[in-house]
């Protein structure tokens, strides 16, 4: 491609085919000279087109164009001043002049066309008499993109290269229809992309942008706009306006701004159609607004003055890169209508520099008359002061600058075939003399890279101060760097432009319908979720939302711990009762020779209060984390030590039962309870319940859970009893046992008052089926760690229930009424308290626990005692005498 372009910029055109006559022409004034190779140049010398509106019902009358533009007459002079130093430099197309013809466009796309036309036509008479001149090989065109689409679409298919020094539309970059188009100034697309990169880098997300309307304005908005979607930025209004407008347009747009609220608006548009709106702007006053600028104006002289500083002041912009052109000041000071009165374009700059009109008149180009007539004698000396001359910040005018040298270069090399000072030839790429690299990519475009210019008002004038730098590379990527502490802000610091203030902590944005994105709701997030800009994010299921709804914190951990208040209480009630426990066998084993204790069967009391003792350590394996070994520990020893606990006292009733219900001396049924078959009935019962419990264990085991239904805040942890079945099970054998003690108990209520165990084991199995009864629906009602301190409390409660019942009575005695632990006492009722028991044919007189072979005689349904021997303690076969009470 790059290879192709030298083919482009260098087609040397034939003298024009004779026996070709020309049918019309448009009367287009021009800077001319002849060369060996000639160039082409269009330039908005005047920026407005006044001319009227073709009738077609005759010749179209002469172009008027009006607004003399001095920074575009400087780009013609920078042009002229190239050629002239390329003329001199003997290393540069050595023996070949250059030679150039610059027309007018108005800057209007029609006149621009018709400047297209006019340059690789016949000349004019004025131009015949510098002899026959060669075509245009190229064309250095044009300021505005509206305008280079013309030229490039006009002279593209005739393979006539286009160069342009200020057209920044990104659709001139479209090889297909432009095949032959250049620029030296960079593509509106990096323009854009800087200009978003901008907007990011200060905040503003909320933006209005003015158009102007062609071109260079639509696809510059067009490109900026898909730039800063991709930042998350929204553009609140798009106004457009246009130099030829009228005023009523140009209202609206000053109506938009007023009643939107936005603070910051990107004007991207030319100096000469966003002039009109300026002016609009200062007279109404708007301030507050800080405004972006396109390339096309930030540095223009024309707005800038202390007056439009008042509503535009501290504007940022980027600009090309600026360069010093040395010797261009004295070749600009050099200009003078008098040396030839018939060049276009220098008697309108002498009237505006000068401030008088020449003596002698040169073609009128519809230029206001001047009042005053010069006396010949004025130079420019005088005015060198003017921002005209000042060529040290030269930006676009250097782009025309090196436009020419790019031109000339790809010139001498088809000529020469090889570049300038070089042997073997390459692409066009070249190093000028002030160290930039000059080349175009495959779509005809520099490499990128901007100054930030900011409006600075200093000594009463205008400043484009630098502040900044911008530069894209191929990849993609680019560097921005700029000195904020430096720049001048029209509301005195950074301003914020926002639709929606930012949502606080904990809330999330929520979409405004038939608003741009930028313009949002904020709605708080639920709990457990955090806020994320759009959305409020759940949590995972072991965290949960803090109280800001920003981050997510692990939950607490729950369970019965020791050190709190209700392990700890729950544990000393515990420990407590096995203490009692332990002290009460201890009591009974000291005091085991008695009436109370052996009356009590002492065997099966030991076995109870060993039973009960584990029962109240069962608890410690509720309390505490739970881990696999407790949790399978704590429902199985549980149901075990409760087996064990009822089995004693079934035993116990069942013994209590059977030698009462033994009322006459010849029943047998009381030796068959002996203490083989106590043992055994204990034994029997605890052994169904270890066999539940192994069961368990070995098909589904108990194991640690965490549990997240009960609170949102925290993670309860507990032991999942793996089978709900067999844990009711447990329980259920549990309940069976106490029913069929709580029956034979009530069974043996009547018995003799002095020492009826059988009430306090009826009173002590009420107490255990009520406890455990309520236990149910208060344990499957209560939440999280309560559950466990609800099964604790049953089995404390259960467990004390049977300890008091049974054993606090005979320790009352024993201890508080000694007087009471004697045979005399068990005999205070008379006959009532004595059983005869007959065992192997033989009768015995039981009495308080002890007994004694008698001789007796029924008589008259009484039974008589004579002789009694002396009491002694029972045999192994007569323990069911112990029961008497």
């Amino acid at each position: 491609m790059q290879r192709s372009a030298l083919v482009y910029l260098c087609v040397l055109c034939m003298s024009a085919v004779k026996g070709c006559e020309l049918l019309g022409k448009f009367d287009m004034p021009s800077l001319f000279k002849k060369g060996d190779i000639m160039i082409g140049g269009i330039f908005p010398v005047f920026n407005k087109d006044v001319s009227n509106i073709a009738t077609f019902e005759g010749e179209p009358p002469a172009v008027i164009c009006a607004l003399y533009d001095l920074r575009a007459f400087r780009w013609t002079q920078v042009m002229i001043f190239a050629i002239e130093e390329i003329n001199n430099d003997p290393g540069l197309l050595p023996n070949i002049s250059l030679g150039y013809r610059i027309l007018n466009s108005c800057s209007s796309p029609t006149n621009t066309l018709r400047a297209a036309l006019t340059l690789p036509s016949r000349q004019d008479e004025k131009e015949k008499a510098y002899g026959c001149s060669p075509g245009i090989s190229a064309v250095i065109a044009e300021a505005g993109s509206s305008q280079s689409l013309a030229v490039a679409g006009i002279l593209g298919p005739f393979q006539v290269p286009v160069v342009s020094y200020f057209s920044t539309c990104a659709c001139l970059s479209n090889r297909a229809k432009y095949p032959t188009f250049f620029r030296t100034i960079p593509s509106d697309y990096f323009q854009a992309k800087a200009l978003a990169v901008l907007v990011k880098h200060f905040g503003w997300e909320w933006i209005g942008a003015i158009q102007s309307d062609n071109d260079y304005g639509r696809n510059g908005i067009l490109a900026f706009t898909e730039e800063v979607k991709k930042f998350g930025i929204c553009i609140a209004f798009v106004g457009t306006v246009l130099r030829t407008y009228p005023q009523e347009k140009i209202l609206k747009v000053i109506e938009m701004i007023k009643e939107s609220s936005v603070k910051v608006i990107l004007a991207f548009s030319p100096e000469g159609d966003f002039s009109p709106l300026m002016k609009e702007v200062v007279k109404h006053n708007i301030t507050g607004i800080q405004w972006l600028a396109s390339e096309a104006w930030i540095t223009a002289p024309q707005p800038s003055t202390p007056e439009m500083y008042q509503a535009f002041g501290g504007a940022l912009g980027f600009v090309v890169q600026k360069m010093a052109i040395p010797n261009l000041k004295q070749f600009l000071t050099d200009i003078n209508p008098y040396r030839d009165p018939s060049v276009p374009f220098v008697k309108e700059f002498w009237e505006i520099m000068v401030g008088c009109q020449p003596v002698s008149h040169g073609m009128g180009t519809g230029a206001e008359k001047a009042t005053k007539i010069c006396t010949g004698n004025e130079t420019l000396i005088d005015h060198t002061q003017d921002v005209f001359f000042n060529v040290t910040q030269l930006r676009v005018s250097y782009n025309v600058y090196k436009a020419v040298y790019a031109i000339a270069h790809a010139l001498h090399q088809l000529v020469f075939c090889q570049p300038a000072g070089e042997k073997n030839a390459k692409p066009l790429n070249f190093i000028n003399q002030f160290g930039d690299n000059v080349f175009f990519d495959e779509n005809g475009n520099p490499p990128a890279s901007y100054d930030i210019i900011n409006w600075q008002l200093k000594n009463g004038q205008v400043q484009h101060v630098t502040l900044g730098h911008f530069t894209s590379t191929k990849n993609g990527d680019y560097t921005l760097s700029i000195q904020e502490e430096n720049i001048v802000w029209r509301t005195g610091k950074v301003p914020t432009s926002v639709c929606s203030n930012g949502c606080p902590v904990g809330t999330r944005k929520a979409q405004i319908k038939g608003k741009p994105t930028c313009c949002f709701d904020c709605i708080p997030c639920a709990d457990g979720t955090i806020a994320n800009l759009t959305e409020c994010m759940p949590c995972p299921q072991e965290y949960w939302s803090s109280e800001r709804k920003d981050v997510c914190i692990l939950k607490n951990v729950e369970f019965l711990a020791y050190h709190e208040p209700m392990g700890i209480a729950l544990t000393v009630v515990a420990l407590l009762g096995a203490s009692l426990s332990l002290l009460t066998m201890t009591i009974f084993i000291h005091y085991r020779e008695t009436p109370v204790i052996k009356a009590s069967n002492s065997e099966l009391s030991c076995f109870l209060l060993f039973s009960l003792f584990l029962c109240f350590l069962c608890p410690l394996t509720f309390i505490g984390r739970p881990t696999v070994w407790t949790c399978m520990l704590r429902h199985t020893v549980f149901g075990v030590t409760f087996a064990l606990c009822i089995s004693c006292i079934l035993g116990k009733t069942i013994v209590v039962v059977t030698a009462f219900k033994a009322t006459h001396p010849s029943n047998t049924v009381a030796v068959k309870f002996g203490p083989t078959q106590q043992r055994i009935i204990v034994c029997s019962c605890t052994l169904i319940q270890i066999v539940i419990c192994i069961l368990w264990l070995k098909l589904s085991p108990p194991l640690p859970d965490r549990v997240f239904k009960y609170s949102n805040k925290k993670i309860v942890l507990e032991c999942n009893t793996g089978s709900d079945v067999a844990f009711y099970v447990v329980l259920g054998y549990i309940g069976f046992l106490a029913v069929v003690c709580l029956v034979l108990a009530f069974l043996a209520r009547k018995l003799p008052d002095n020492f009826n165990e059988a009430k306090f084991i009826t009173f002590s199995m009420l107490i255990f089926c009520a406890v455990w009864i309520t236990f149910i629906p208060a344990y499957v009602s209560s939440p999280g760690k309560f559950t466990v301190a609800v099964e604790i409390f049953a089995i404390l409660s259960s467990a004390f229930g049977l300890l008091i019942s049974i054993f606090a009575p005979k320790c009352y005695i024993i201890l508080i009424k000694p007087e009471k632990n004697t045979r005399k006492h068990f005999n205070t009722n008379g006959a009532t308290n004595l059983r005869v028991i007959s065992v192997h044919a033989k009768s015995y007189l039981c009495v308080a626990g002890m007994c004694t072979r008698v001789r007796a005689r029924p008589h008259v349904g009484r039974w008589f005692v004579k002789m009694p021997g002396p009491f002694f303690n029972p045999s192994p076969s007569l323990l069911t005498c112990t029961l008497v009470g």
